[in-house]
């Protein structure tokens, strides 16, 4: 397990990924993570995740944001607004999520990518349709997270203070 300060500070957005598949088990400890994030009330956290390894959804899904093409696998963050507790900061709640997850997948020795969704209402409807979503009145994408192992040369791309 890597040190937090070394986490916090090494995570970056990966791009390009090897062809390489990212373990279940991996899967659900990033999972795990974005279910820790603080949430607006206990119990009323709004976050869904769906996650995506089928190449054809990933390559549907990279039609509208391009970056997930090339993904071993995808997680679709998707807020259900009517299980939220407080309905206008929904997008904070998830965005608490994505955090950990990007963070838990740095200490598990995968990169991500944040591909931002919400609020464009039309990016919303086509990503909802694509992973089974009809209606993105109260179940919003919020946004994908791509996860791999960090392509050659883009596992030591740091910013530099």
């Amino acid at each position: 397990m890597v040190e937090f300060e070394e986490i916090i500070n090494t995570r970056r957005s990966i791009r390009e990924y090897q062809d390489k598949e990212v373990s279940d088990e991996d899967i659900l400890k990033i999972i795990r993570a974005g279910m820790q994030a603080p949430g607006s009330r206990l119990g009323a956290e709004p976050w869904e995740f769906v996650i995506v390894k089928d190449k054809e959804t990933l390559a549907k899904l990279g039609e509208i944001k391009p970056r997930v093409t090339n993904a071993p696998v995808a997680i679709v963050l998707v807020a259900n607004i009517e299980r939220a507790f407080y309905k206008t900061v929904w997008q904070q709640d998830m965005g608490a999520a994505a955090e950990n997850m990007l963070l838990e997948a740095v200490n598990l020795g995968l990169g991500g990518l944040w591909n931002g969704v919400a609020p464009e209402e039309e990016r919303m409807s086509k990503i909802g349709e694509i992973i089974g979503i009809d209606d993105i009145s109260e179940t919003k994408p919020y946004c994908i997270i791509t996860l791999g192992y960090p392509a050659e040369g883009w596992e030591n791309k740091f910013m530099e203070l």
